[in-house]
Order: structure tokens, then C-alpha cells, then sequence
């Protein structure tokens, strides 16, 4: 999901009665004190029941239709996601399902929610203010990984990884496996040699491979550019792109599970 885009079409919802937009943002952090014991269960059944007592005073028989049937399906996505939630969750729905926006966020928000003409975007507006478009890229020697992330979440993973008999850079498809040299323990005569090489051509084999990410960053729209690894490599990667790279962070983090990068990279 293009968040970008989502919230520039909410910008421009408004519905007359009997149609409302349901806006919630629920804080589930776990690490959050005001949330041990799933609190926020408590708070979701609080705020969705406070307008369903409101609608029953109100007598408007079709809103309140289109007010239960947000309710099912807020509380089916919050049932069916409880096992995996983050640190909150941010819904915008109607009745008729015209608007349906779900995600799982890895930052936190204030509990609110709203049943309105419109949707209530501030929150939102000021997360992606925070943490736009972001590419966290990551080297390790011969393998370059891209994660395109946006509001801290996953949108796309690239790989890609040189092939030494033709020097040149190439995308990889199916699951990543680490090349021997990447190995740990006692290095043999082909992992040195393959080092020697690899130190005397490093930062001509980046340069290659840098107006490839460049063009990624762009087509991408990424506000934030993050490279990740070594730090002699790291600095050759970044000292041969266009675009402005916002940060080094000097760590092996390739082969890492995707959402500890993102919040190694983003969050810290």
C-alpha cells in the first residue's frame, strides 16, 4: 500500500449523513506501561461503544446500519491481527467499505477515534511528516540488500548481488542465500583471495551498482536514503550515489530479520 497516496485521497472524503468516515488510532505497545495486560482491548471496546450509545439516542436508523457494520469489521481486522500487532494500530472505514485503510504501525499514536463527516488525519499527517519514504540500503561485500519502507513499514525488498566471473551487478529472485564468503571460522586460500579482490575492486564495483540505486531512490520517491554495513564499504557506497544519503550506519546487518534492520535504521 502507497500510504502517500491513501492519505491524498482521504484528504478529499467528505460524506454527508447518513454516510460517516470512522477514524481510529489505537496504541497497542506492548512496552507501553498504560498497555501491560492488552489494555488496549478495553480502549477499542470503549471507543467503539461510546458511539453506538450515542447512534441509539440519535434515532438515525441508516447510520447506524453503516455504524455497525465499521464496527464488524474493525473488530474482525483487530481479532484476526491480534497475535501480530506493533506498537498501534490507524483504521479509516465507511459502512459500504468505499474507505478501508488498516495497517499496523511501529510507532506509537495516541488512542482516538472519531465518526465524522470526515477523516481525521492529523496524527497520521505528522507520522509520515516523521518517517517518509525511506530506502534502508545494506551491503556486505558482494551482496547489496533494498528495503523501500514508508510510516517505518515494509513496502518492497530488492536484492543484489555481483556476479564475480562477469563483474556485473545482478537483481536476485527466490530466497537469499549467503555466499561462502560471507563464512565464518577459518578462512581458506579461495575466501582470501576473494577478499584481496574484492578490497582492490570494492569501490569500482560500487560505483557500478550506484546509478542503479539512484534511479531506485527517485522512482521511489524516497525522501531518506540509509546505507547499512561495513564501514570502508558503506562509505564507498555512498560517496559514489547522487543522491543524498541522510545517514552511514556502520554495522553487518545484511542477513538480519527485515523489520530489527528498519528499526535499527529508522527508529534509532
Amino acid at each position: 500500500m502507497d500510504i502517500n497516496k491513501e492519505i491524498k485521497k482521504l484528504k478529499n472524503v467528505y460524506l454527508e449523513k447518513p454516510q460517516r468516515v470512522f477514524s481510529m488510532y489505537l496504541n497497542t505497545d506492548p512496552a507501553d506501561p498504560e498497555q501491560q495486560g492488552g489494555k488496549w482491548k478495553l480502549h477499542l471496546k470503549n471507543g467503539l461503544n461510546s458511539f453506538e450509545n450515542y447512534l441509539q439516542m440519535d434515532g438515525d436508523s441508516e447510520e447506524k446500519r453503516n455504524y455497525w457494520a465499521v464496527k464488524e469489521m474493525v473488530e474482525n481486522y483487530m481479532h484476526e491481527n491480534e497475535q501480530n500487532l506493533a506498537k498501534s494500530v490507524v483504521i479509516f472505514a465507511t459502512g459500504d467499505q468505499s474507505i478501508w485503510f488498516a495497517e499496523k504501525f511501529q510507532m506509537p499514536v495516541e488512542t482516538e477515534f472519531s465518526w465524522e463527516e470526515t477523516p481525521k488525519l492529523d496524527q497520521i499527517k505528522k507520522m509520515l511528516d516523521q518517517f517518509p519514504e525511506t530506502g534502508i540500503i545494506l551491503t556486505q561485500k558482494e551482496s547489496i540488500k533494498v528495503l523501500d519502507t514508508e510510516l517505518g513499514n515494509l513496502k518492497n525488498t530488492k536484492l543484489y548481488q555481483l556476479d564475480l566471473d562477469t563483474e556485473d551487478w545482478r537483481e536476485h529472485t527466490g530466497p537469499h542465500r549467503a555466499q561462502p564468503s560471507m563464512g565464518s571460522g577459518g578462512k581458506n586460500t579461495k575466501q582470501e583471495q576473494f577478499e584481496a579482490r574484492f578490497e582492490a575492486n570494492r569501490y569500482r564495483w560500487y560505483k557500478s551498482i550506484a546509478t542503479s540505486l539512484d534511479k531506485l531512490a527517485k522512482d521511489k520517491n524516497w525522501k531518506k536514503i540509509i546505507i547499512v554495513g561495513n564501514k570502508e564499504e558503506a562509505e564507498d557506497l555512498s560517496s559514489n550515489m547522487n543522491k543524498k544519503v541522510t545517514k552511514v550506519i556502520p554495522k553487518n546487518m545484511l542477513e538480519q530479520e527485515k523489520m530489527k534492520i528498519i528499526n535499527e535504521a529508522v527508529f534509532h
